[in-house]
């Protein structure tokens, strides 16, 4: 019983030790290294090899540009957690050379090796700028110390040189509409203790698309009018021009407390040791003037509004359907531009198909010239009747930025046979509830006390003046009920007339969806649904498809109606102000609690012009 038990002990120790073995072997071996992105002639950094398991026999490349002062030098780690019940073990093995920088320039040093367990691993390669000393001669301390003060030891002043900010823009002439970068960068040689009050200039004619900045940036060298700073981006912006000419971008302005030598010295273990001091410094940003020339005058008539470089992918879901069975075309916008600005392609539906508004989805991210991805539309229509339809190429044009044209792209030609849809499959038939008739019996009834009502035997219900009333009666109702029913289902199968009736119902429901934004300041969201809301209404009002709907025939509408002009144009104007509202600056709760009042008595106004013509 011994000899077994010490055995199953030796069995278990064993498989715990396998498997500990076994979960060691599996983990991934990670070998990386690391190194400034940008250091300065003459002086010295580190190159760091790090490994999450112990290895052995590292080698070095060919290192061009650099000479080795010391190393490796090797140091080690150890980590558990407990986690549940759950222990987990990292280990990290750091191998450091510190290097020198003889000559400027851009250098890359190769991938290292090194083995673990009798495998041979590789790391990445890295790339290092080499920048030149600083020019001015009173530098005495290293530029890889970003305390590094050029004012004289006995003065707190910050000189300009010590600090500023800098406007940088990607562009400097470009089109209308054509995206372009502005970035506000921090430069320093001092230690940047806290930030103070931000105000960035305001971006008069243009269309701003944010873009995030980490918060817990890496400060990175960079030389610029021949001293070597510490460089962090504080703002970047995408820029849309909206009009040409010179437009210039003014300065902001900006306060940060850096520390700066005191030009005191106090005594303490180390020795005598100068005392810094927290300093206050507003900065100006550089204003900027960016030169905007005009689009050619030669547009297509298909052209809304894309500048930049495109490809244009269109797709239908099928060709042959049932009547009330719904169509998807699907038209795809890919490329760098100014993708949130484009109109959307207009197509010549037939008239018999119900057509819904367009869902737009944006998979987009920024860079210099734009907007970069892909932009995909939607269009869901509904074909109420059987027969074989056309609908004809849809054209996108943009101008392209490279040949300086105009381009245009199209799809095929789309050939649609609709059959014969099931019975009672219409979403604009009427529809009704079958009622049930409930039938009350009484199995015991009640002794009727009291005195009789005595009647003769000669006189007899059936074919009296009561009884025909009887038969009489529901005939007629009868006949009333199938003219209500007819005339109810011709309206009904007019979808035009029961969209102008629901109109001002709908653009509503959509105004009140806007009132929600409106209370939480969401400016997107806002101007979206009020833009939806007029310009479902006046599809709807009109008898307009939506894919058709222009600000042109809109107001060539409203004219017909006998609609006031000064109305007409207080729809135009509130049109034009949300569609530019929406990539606008932030806009205070004011203005857009103005544009949802606006909205709302232009659209009653607009209810009691049709209801006096009517």
């Amino acid at each position: 019983m011994i000899n077994k038990s010490i055995s199953l002990h030796i069995k278990i120790v064993l498989l715990f030790f396998f498997l500990q073995g076994s979960y060691s072997f599996a983990q991934e071996v990670v070998f990386k290294a690391s190194a400034p992105q940008a250091v300065v002639k003459d002086e010295q950094f580190r190159l760091t090899y790090t490994l999450n398991k112990e290895g052995k026999d590292i080698r070095l490349p060919e290192i061009e540009g650099f000479d080795i002062l010391f190393g490796p030098s090797v140091s080690s780690s150890y980590s558990t957690q407990i986690i549940n019940g759950k222990s987990t073990s990292q280990s990290s093995f750091s191998y450091t050379y510190i290097l020198i920088a003889p000559k400027e320039g851009t250098f890359t040093i190769g991938p290292a090796d090194i083995k673990v367990n009798g495998s041979n691993y590789r790391s990445n390669s890295i790339q290092i700028k080499v920048l030149p000393p600083d020019k001015e001669a009173d530098q005495s301390q290293s530029s890889n110390n970003p305390s590094a003060s050029s004012s004289s030891s006995s003065s707190q002043e910050i000189k300009a040189t010590d600090a500023f900010i800098r406007t940088v823009v990607s562009k400097s002439s470009i089109y209308e509409q054509e995206g372009f970068m502005v970035t506000f960068k921090l430069y320093t040689t001092l230690n940047v203790v806290d930030f103070g009050r931000i105000e960035f200039p305001e971006f008069e004619g243009f269309l701003v698309e944010e873009l995030d900045v980490p918060s817990n940036q890496q400060l990175k060298l960079e030389h610029y009018n021949g001293r070597n700073y510490y460089t962090a981006t504080l703002r970047k912006t995408l820029l849309f021009p909206q009009r040409s000419g010179k437009i210039t971008i003014p300065s902001g302005k900006l306060e940060m407390v850096f520390s700066v030598p005191s030009g005191k010295k106090i005594s303490s273990f180390f020795g005598m040791q100068e005392v810094n001091v927290d300093v206050k410094k507003p900065m100006i940003t550089n204003p900027v003037t960016v030169n905007v020339a005009p689009l050619p005058p030669n547009k297509p008539s298909s052209y809304k509004g894309a500048v930049g470089s495109f490809t244009f992918t269109p797709s239908i879901s099928a060709q042959e359907v049932k009547a009330n069975e719904p169509i998807t075309i699907t038209l795809k916008i890919s490329g760098t531009g100014n993708q949130k600005l484009i109109q959307n392609p207009e197509i010549e539906f037939p008239t018999n198909f119900e057509i819904y508004d367009p869902t737009i989805d944006n998979d987009l991210t920024a860079n210099e010239n734009g907007l970069t991805g892909t932009r995909k539309i939607d269009y869901l229509v509904i074909p109420r009747y059987e027969g074989e339809y056309t609908i004809p190429a849809i054209e996108f044009s943009y101008f392209d930025i490279a040949s300086r044209s105009y381009k245009t792209l199209k799809s095929p030609v789309y050939k649609l046979n609709v059959l014969k849809g099931a019975p009672g499959s219409s979403a604009s038939a009427a529809s009704y509830v079958n009622q049930q008739q409930v039938k009350v019996e009484q199995d015991i009834r009640y002794i009727k006390t009291g005195n009789p009502k005595l009647l003769r035997t000669d006189n007899f219900f059936a074919g009296s003046w009561g009884y025909w009333l009887w038969y009489l009666i529901p005939f007629i109702l009868l006949c009333a009920f199938f003219i209500v029913y007819r005339k109810q289902m011709k309206l009904n199968a007019n979808i035009a007339l029961m969209r102008t009736k629901r109109a001002n119902k709908v653009a509503k429901q959509r105004l009140k969806k806007a009132e929600k934004y409106l209370k939480v300041h969401d400016k997107e969201n806002f101007y979206n649904e009020v833009l939806r809301a007029l310009w479902g209404y006046f599809s709807d009002k009109l008898s307009i498809p939506g894919a058709s709907l222009t600000k042109n025939n809109i107001g060539v509408e409203l004219s017909n109606y006998g609609v006031d002009e000064n109305l007409v144009d207080k729809f135009m104007e509130i049109l034009d102000t949300c569609e530019f509202a929406r990539y606008a600056p932030v806009e205070s709760n004011a203005a857009m609690d103005e544009i949802y009042k606006e909205t709302s008595d232009a659209i009653g106004k607009m209810e009691n012009i049709l209801k006096s013509k009517n």
